[in-house]
């Protein structure tokens, strides 16, 4: 079993290099072109689709409220397995990915990351800042945000979050927009952090209805982020319960 799966992991490295190198031009549009933002999410959407069809793995979107998808909202996902990027990808509301900094070492996808997207560097307060500051204007352009808002991989034992960071929080106040909790249930089974062999099971993302952020103030923070984790962690509570 380990055989195959392994060859499994393989043929989806494989794939993930293959499909990125044929998007990439498309990719390269909005970065030359940054009206065309837009095209982000849809090349992203494409892409994620035929990456995952080709690995085998089903997917499945589920919306518990309908989003305007001229409005920007910011998208705060669970974060348990590097599957959760092309889980993320779905998303039928345009977005851009704020994430670290990390990615832009990875030859060509480091660089289509970096010119579409906004990078930090969690362990530079000045970084952090400025990171804030183009999230805000990203917003101000009409662009939706997709921030992990654990700020990466980091539970030891999923699928308990650890402690949500503020910068999504902070910036959806900052612009009063709203958050929408996003649970994605089961990739930690698919292909959990400790482990590059993936299994077979059916890929989930809970898009959860928006939590508004009008009249918000910095004051408010810790309780919508407590919001918004409760949200999310009562949601993967009830898929363990059924798995």
């Amino acid at each position: 079993m380990k055989i195959i799966r392994g060859l499994h992991a393989g043929y989806a490295v494989f794939t993930f290099s293959l499909t990125f190198l044929i998007f990439l031009p498309l990719l390269m549009i909005p970065v030359y072109f940054p009206r065309q933002f837009h095209l982000v999410g849809v090349f992203n959407r494409w892409w994620a689709r035929v990456f995952l069809t080709l690995i085998f793995i089903p997917f499945k979107n589920e919306y518990r409220a309908k989003l305007d998808k001229n409005k920007p909202y910011i998208f705060c996902p669970n974060h348990f397995s590097y599957l959760d990027i092309p889980a993320m990808g779905l998303n039928k509301v345009n977005s851009i990915f704020v994430g670290k900094s990390d990615m832009e070492k990875i030859p060509l996808f480091g660089f289509m990351y970096k010119k579409l997207h906004i990078t930090v560097n969690r362990g530079s307060l000045k970084s952090r800042y400025g990171t804030f500051l183009r999230s805000c204007l990203a917003i101000d352009e009409g662009k939706s945000l997709m921030i992990f808002p654990e700020g990466g991989i980091l539970t030891a034992n999923p699928p308990e979050m650890t402690r949500f960071k503020d910068g999504p929080f902070r910036t959806a106040i900052e612009k009063q927009i709203a958050i929408i909790p996003v649970t994605i249930p089961y990739n930690w089974i698919i292909l959990p952090d400790s482990s590059f062999l993936p299994r077979r099971h059916e890929m989930k993302i809970i898009y959860h209805e928006p939590i508004e952020t009008q009249g918000l103030t910095l004051a408010d923070m810790p309780a919508l982020k407590q919001k918004t984790y409760e949200v999310i962690n009562s949601e993967l509570k009830k898929h363990l319960n059924e798995h």
